[in-house]
């Protein structure tokens, strides 16, 4: 777990123009500190947060507590903890960052940003597992960058029936993690040798009506 950064503050500009009804479901998936479940119960949400981290799942019910706000906090692996439930909105912001890590799951702190060779080990699952407990009209909000691909997650999407789109993008330097793997990346192809900085994106997935 980390403290919230531009991801969170794009995904939550996303969530300022969703047309949020009172009461209406909302799901905080991967929600670390908090900050995007306390933000969606702020607009009248009905929160529900989930993570995979005892230190996350406890940060999020402490700042629940002090900003008086009822978020119900879950721990578990992405949707594991409601797949008996559904939502009008599932906010996501997950790992992505590409990690050399040879096959082997992130472990520690790293499980905040790592994820596999092509920064999708848990995008593509979200992308999978997300559109069934959405309900019709639902819409689904990920932030990743632009190094994940995001054509392939708006194809994902497709595929599952969704209307998917990239609605947010911002550029940003590089942060400590992408510096210190900058050469591997351009090894890789996935940045080119002047790029010293990254691309963040929304992508605002809808379930039709």
């Amino acid at each position: 777990m980390y403290a919230p950064q531009e991801d969170t503050d794009l995904l939550a500009g996303a969530l300022s123009e969703e047309p949020l009804v009172p009461g209406a479901d909302v799901l905080d998936v991967g929600s670390g500190s908090g900050a995007l479940a306390l933000e969606a119960a702020r607009h009248g949400g009905r929160v529900t947060a989930v993570d995979v981290s005892w230190r996350a799942v406890c940060a999020t019910r402490c700042n629940a507590w002090r900003a008086r706000l009822p978020v119900r906090v879950r721990h578990g692996s992405l949707f594991e903890p409601v797949r008996d439930l559904s939502f009008d909105l599932i906010l996501a912001n997950p790992p992505y960052v590409p990690a050399p890590s040879g096959g082997r799951a992130p472990r520690g702190p790293a499980r905040a940003w790592d994820a596999g060779g092509d920064g999708r080990l848990v995008v593509d699952r979200i992308c999978r597992e997300a559109p069934a407990l959405l309900r019709p009209g639902g819409v689904l909000l990920m932030v990743h960058s632009a190094l994940s691909d995001p054509d392939r997650t708006l194809a994902h999407l497709r595929t599952t029936g969704l209307k998917a789109a990239v609605t947010r993008r911002r550029r940003i330097p590089f942060g400590p993690v992408l510096r210190s793997r900058a050469d591997w990346l351009r090894e890789r192809g996935l940045l080119s040798a002047g790029e010293n900085d990254e691309e963040l994106v929304v992508v605002r997935a809808e379930l039709p009506c």
